[in-house]
């Protein structure tokens, strides 16, 4: 590998404030900061399990509601993987992973295709309205994989197989996309240029 695959963004709008860097070639250590304490939580499982480097501090409007700054936030790590990313020589570029917690069950599938897609089911009825610690709800799982995949670039797919408790279920979602990123991002030796037959992703 002779270029880093890294990324520092700031963004700032009128309803919060995004500080972020990331190594797409790190170990899954983290340092993150939301002001939304379940988020934190899902974000360093997302770097750990993808073995991403990542750094976050973000400041929003949480009183009035916390869907403003988990958006906003989702919006610049996919920017960042985006650019970390580079042209996405020799990458994987597919990953897929199943990943248990306790009675939940997940599957992410994940292709750098440089076209965004998300296709989310699964999650039982009442999981968008539940309150998750308090303050993060169960809607927010996907208006985060939403902006993460439109701004990375990333055709995702997430099933929730099985799962009763909503912080089990959000978790198994994140860790499983997590897991399936790691596989897509990993540089392969096999893999000459760009993995495509358009030559370009």
């Amino acid at each position: 590998m002779t270029n880093a695959r890294t990324a520092t963004l700031t963004r700032t709008t009128s309803e919060s404030s995004i500080e972020l860097e990331l190594d797409l070639d790190g170990t899954g250590e983290s340092s993150i900061d939301t002001s939304v304490p379940f988020y934190d939580h899902m974000l360093t499982a997302f770097a750990k399990h993808s073995l991403t480097d990542l750094r976050v501090t973000s400041r929003g409007d949480t009183h009035i509601d916390v869907h403003h700054t988990v958006e906003d936030t989702a919006i610049v790590l996919g920017q960042a993987i985006r650019q970390a990313l580079g042209d996405k020589s020799g990458i994987s570029r597919y990953g897929d992973a199943l990943v248990p917690l306790d009675e939940a069950l997940a599957q992410a599938v994940v292709d750098i295709s440089g076209r965004p897609y998300l296709v989310h089911t699964g999650e039982p009825e009442a999981f968008p309205l539940h309150l998750i610690g308090g303050h993060f709800t169960g809607s927010m799982v996907r208006h985060a994989f939403e902006a993460l995949t439109f701004h990375a670039g990333l055709t995702v797919h997430v099933r929730v197989l099985a799962g009763r408790d909503p912080h089990h279920i959000a978790e198994a979602e994140f860790k499983a996309l997590a897991r399936a990123f790691r596989q897509a991002k990993a540089l392969d030796p096999l893999v000459s240029g760009i993995p495509s037959t358009k030559g370009a992703l």
